[in-house]
């Protein structure tokens, strides 16, 4: 009996091959996700193809590329291309994979590897790693155990990780223990961008933030958890930052739309904000723009 890797229709990630749809999606049963009204439902790639989806390239900035499907599938995300002379990396993954998406990729270098902002946007990853020939999924060893379909070319790490020169992983915690954002040196025209899926979300006004423990079940964060995410941040330069989705996007003072949007955070929770503002880490908005 043939086997088959089944995606969740709700969080559009993939499960391993099975003879048989699974019984349940371990990631939408956590209280950060929501089993569907109906029940627990499945489709597949072909199914998806069929249904006429396709993956969708858009040139962001120069160097960024915007990666997702069209119609949306699960939550609806879309992934990030970032194109360094070192090599391509895909930020944040889907639940779709093309053979024109893969060609069109591999014309402009192809992908050295990939990371995720948090377990809800893992997709297909292994499909999409596959297709480039196996290249690394960086998985924070904090959400090792959310994979759901396991493969040889993950890599683990924590804390801070340069991947590529001028992309830097940085684990703020948050959302999941292992939420991570990645800090593009290069973004924005040398001042510097932060690709962080919904580990800090753009909200619908591009020019605040906000933090959740769980967006569609609206479970806050404390504010010991804020404080971190900030500080997390705060070595780096950036004035551009890119959420999950196409029209979430802060064009320009971002390190100052994550600081107040913190302070308003805390205030509404009860907690002190007990940080100041800054501009940016003296010296680093200078030294990025070198690079």
């Amino acid at each position: 009996m043939s086997s088959t890797a089944y995606i969740c229709l709700t969080c559009g990630v993939q499960q391993p091959p099975s003879a048989s749809a699974p019984e349940r999606c371990p990631i939408c049963e956590d209280e950060r996700q929501y089993v569907r009204q109906g029940g627990q439902a499945w489709t597949t790639l072909d199914q998806l193809a069929a249904q006429g989806h396709r993956v969708e390239l858009r040139e962001l900035e120069p160097g960024l590329t915007g990666v997702g499907a069209q119609p949306a599938v699960g939550i609806g995300q879309r992934a990030l291309l970032v194109r360094t002379p070192s090599g391509n990396f895909l930020w944040d993954c889907f639940g779709y994979i093309d053979t024109a998406s893969v060609e069109a990729i591999r014309a402009i270098g192809g992908i050295a590897g990939i990371a995720f902002s948090h377990p809800h946007f893992y997709g297909v990853m292994v499909e999409w790693s596959r297709a480039f020939g196996g290249r690394p999924m960086w998985i924070p060893s904090a959400d090792r155990a959310w994979v759901q379909r396991d493969d040889p070319a993950i890599v683990a790490w924590s804390g801070v990780k340069e991947v590529l020169p001028g992309l830097t992983l940085i684990q703020t915690g948050g959302h999941f223990e292992g939420s991570a954002v990645l800090h593009w040196a290069a973004g924005a025209d040398g001042r510097g961008a932060l690709l962080v899926g919904d580990t800090i979300t753009v909200v619908p006004d591009v020019r605040a933030v906000s933090f959740m423990r769980s967006y569609p079940n609206l479970i806050p964060l404390p504010a010991d958890e804020i404080r971190r995410i900030v500080a997390a941040v705060r070595p780096f330069a950036f004035d551009r930052i890119y959420g999950g989705w196409w029209d979430r996007v802060t064009q320009s003072d971002g390190r100052g739309a994550v600081e107040r949007s913190a302070r308003r955070y805390l205030k509404w929770i009860g907690a002190e904000a007990d940080f100041t503002l800054s501009p940016h880490p003296p010296g680093t908005m200078r030294s990025n723009a070198r690079r």
